[in-house]
């Protein structure tokens, strides 16, 4: 079995400027305990074992007069300044950083550009030594942004974080050339940074795999694995050999070894000596180790070694080698494998079959994607994400669609926050939905696409209501029309208008003043959004009728109105203005009217005059007869008092009066001598007619002015419905009246003939 080539960069290691502070820090914790002010350097092992010999972390309970050693990176010079006042400070920063110092803080005219990361330590403390504020440009793409602020007039002085990649330096110094911008450049970058990115791309080159051995807070290893991945595919980026397994380099023939400048040298022997002690024994135990142990069902990964038209070989490390065929490949007959795969990629592929009768391993590609995908739906349904459905048919109870190349179903009742009864128009449509229920071993995937529409409408619900206030006038379009009232869209939320607030007139039924689609202005009368619930109103974007009314009119006007109802007791009219008025049936015309049914229809228009205002009951009384020729009078014939029917009058005695009274012509037949039987059964008959005819005076009287009251009161009386049983009862009363004068007349006539 043949053993891999190690070949190690040269330089590797510490640089000068590490290797000068650790030296120096060395000899100070022989003699005493010593204080870092940050990270000395940025090698976590490193930093571990001059810990273990006494070096401790510097913070704000270190004794006064301590020794403080400044880390190699360089300080904040006002830090710098104020640790010199008050401990004993040992100078480790890095000569080269220190030079860098000196020559920005020299400068007091030009407008200096600083290339590196900002958030450097050590780019900070150059920062610091700036007499006015610097620009600082990390890469050429913030260089680009920032360049139009610069003033080509003035001259900027350049200088480089050490570690800086030289490369993208000279790169950003053409684009300011190129740009007219007159600089004067000093190449800070350490000569050994340079040396180890120039090596690292030599090493990356010649190896089949490399190893980067550093610190994934240095700056300058950081630089190196990004140069290695540009040169080599198979980069390892580590502390120490301990962390990687060298036994999956059996398949490498040359392996290349690099390190940052903060990288101590035992890490590098210890990591050679590791590699060069796995001798051949050991590596074939690796590699017979090594053999992933597979079968029917697992998802492995391999390297494609060749692709053609029909199928793809890979190494599955395994005794033998995987194949996959077109058809498990993907379903898209318009795709290439050699598109999709070339040799040296590593993908997952799925074991059908142990052996396809020529030794090798019958593989699947699009199973493990299939697979794939339902993992990270599974992920998305764990998380609540939002995903895209296409929706691809319409079948029974909903719509079949797909995610991604997954199949899924999306019920009817999770389509739309309001219920679609016809869903022929989404085939075709991409919906975002969420996952409401998902098995991938049953495959089965339930989508919904209800659940994003509520939470978008609970947020706009939200910010609707906050914006929303009682008493706002807003535009709105009626939607839909019930037997209570109807709802009005007034931006999105639908408010009811009560059937109560249509008008300021009764409304018998909504769909007579409204009807769906009127744009009609509304006021809000309450917000609830507990209850998610506006109420509105029509009738108060109006002026009440009744206001106008009293502005402009009285008693005594005369005007047209329509009769809209009619009653036993009488006609309501609305008046021009809109407002109702009551034409009791006594005041319709001068004779006698039965029902105002025989007189009158709903609809006519009829000329009416004002009797009466109640202003407080909101009461109007009409009257057609006022405006009615009079009839002339006729002398009244005298009628004798009628009985009420409900109560009867007992007769009185007459009774006589002796003074200033004047004998009638009965009493002088009576008193007679001569008188005859005949003649004075007529004087009693006269005297009991006299009596009669002078108590129903009385009770006519008494019966008129009951019923002008009535009259009156009715008149008054526009609220139907309290006071239609009254008003009936007073109508028979009248009937009742009138049938006791006429039988008053007719016993008036007998008197008169005898």
């Amino acid at each position: 079995m043949k053993k891999f080539k190690i070949i190690v960069g040269d330089p590797t290691g510490f640089c000068f400027g590490v290797k000068r502070a650790l030296s120096k820090t060395d000899k100070i914790l022989k003699e005493t305990i010593a204080y870092s002010y940050g990270e000395l350097i940025h090698n976590t092992d490193e930093i571990n074992r001059l810990e273990s010999i006494g070096l401790k972390k510097f913070d704000t309970n270190t004794p006064v007069k301590s020794k403080v050693i400044l880390r190699s990176h360089g300080t904040i010079k006002s830090e710098n300044e104020n640790l010199s006042l008050r401990y004993e400070v040992e100078d480790m920063v890095c000569p080269f950083v220190k030079k860098i110092h000196k020559i920005v803080n020299s400068e007091t005219k030009r407008d200096i550009i600083i290339i590196g990361d900002k958030n450097h330590p050590e780019v900070k403390s150059i920062i610091s030594y700036c007499n006015k504020k610097p620009y600082v440009l990390s890469n050429l793409d913030e260089l680009k942004d920032k360049i139009e602020k610069f003033d080509k007039k003035n001259e900027f002085l350049v200088v480089f974080q050490t570690t800086y990649n030289a490369y993208l330096a000279d790169n950003m110094i053409q684009y300011l050339r190129d740009n007219k911008i007159n600089i004067i450049v000093h190449n800070t970058i350490c000569n050994a940074t340079n040396e180890r990115q120039a090596e690292a791309r030599r090493i990356a080159a010649l190896s089949d795999a490399v190893v980067v051995l550093g610190d994934k807070l240095s700056s300058n290893s950081n630089k190196l694995y990004n140069i290695a991945k540009e040169y080599c595919e198979n980069v390892y980026f580590i502390n120490r050999i301990k962390m990687l397994d060298i036994s999956q380099f059996y398949h490498y023939n040359i392996i290349g070894i690099i390190a940052g400048a903060s990288t101590p040298d035992w890490i590098i022997k210890e990591a050679i000596e590791e590699m060069e002690n796995y001798n051949n024994n050991e590596m074939m135990e690796a590699i017979e180790s090594s053999f992933t142990k597979i079968r029917r069902g697992d998802i492995v990964k391999g390297k494609v070694i060749y692709v053609n038209e029909n199928d793809v070989s890979v190494n599955i490390n395994y005794r033998a080698d995987g194949i996959i065929t077109r058809d498990e490949i993907t379903d898209d007959e318009n795709v290439k494998t050699t598109d999709l795969f070339k040799p040296g990629d590593i993908i997952d592929v799925y074991v059908m079959k142990m052996d396809d009768g020529d030794g090798n391993v019958v593989l699947s590609y699009k199973r493990v994607q299939a697979l794939k995908e339902w993992d990270e739906l599974e992920e998305k349904f764990n998380n609540e994400e939002t995903v895209t459905a296409h929706i691809t048919e319409v079948v029974k109870g909903g719509l079949k669609c797909k995610v991604g190349k997954i199949n899924a179903f999306m019920p009817a009742s999770h389509v739309s926050v309001q219920f679609k009864k016809d869903l022929s128009g989404y085939p075709g449509k991409d919906l975002d939905v969420k996952i409401i229920d998902i098995d991938k071993y049953k495959k089965r995937l339930v989508v919904s696409a209800k659940l994003i529409e509520e939470k978008e409408l609970e947020k706009f619900k939200e910010e609707f209501y906050s914006s929303i206030n009682d008493g706002d006038i807003v535009e709105g379009i009626v939607r839909r029309i019930t037997n209570f009232g109807a709802f009005v869209d007034i931006g999105g939320i639908d408010g009811l208008v009560h059937i109560t607030e249509i008008a300021w007139n009764r409304v018998n039924k909504v769909s007579d003043v409204l009807s769906p689609n009127d744009k009609i202005s509304v006021k809000v009368l309450k917000v609830d959004p507990e209850n998610d619930r506006i109420s509105l109103s029509l009738k108060q974007t109006m002026k009440e009728p009744w206001v106008d009314f009293i502005e402009n009119y009285e008693v005594g006007d005369i005007l047209t109105g329509k009769v809209i109802n009619l009653l036993s007791f009488g006609a309501f009219v609305r008046l021009d203005c809109g407002v109702d008025g009551l034409l009791h049936v006594s005041q319709i015309a001068n004779e006698h009217v039965e029902k105002p049914s025989d007189v009158l229809e709903i609809g006519e228009e009829v000329m009416i005059k004002i009797i009466g205002i109640n202003r407080d009951k909101r009461k109007i009384s009409l009257s057609i007869k006022e405006l009615l020729p009079k009839k002339k009078e006729q002398p009244k014939k005298s009628k004798p008092k009628a009985e009420p029917r409900k109560k009867k009058v007992q007769p009185k005695e007459p009774e006589y009066v002796q003074e200033n009274f004047s004998p009638s012509i009965g009493e002088i037949l009576k008193n007679s001598d001569l008188a005859s039987d005949e003649a004075k059964e007529l004087v009693k008959d006269n005297e009991t007619e006299d009596s009669n005819l002078e108590t129903a005076k009385e009770a006519e009287s008494e019966l008129t002015e009951e019923k002008l009251e009535d009259n009156n009161a009715a008149a008054e009386t526009c609220e139907v419905e309290e006071e239609a049983e009254t008003c009936e009862a007073e109508e028979a009363k009248d009937t009742e009246i009138d049938e006791d004068s006429d039988s008053i007349e007719a016993k008036e006539e007998t008197s008169e003939e005898a």
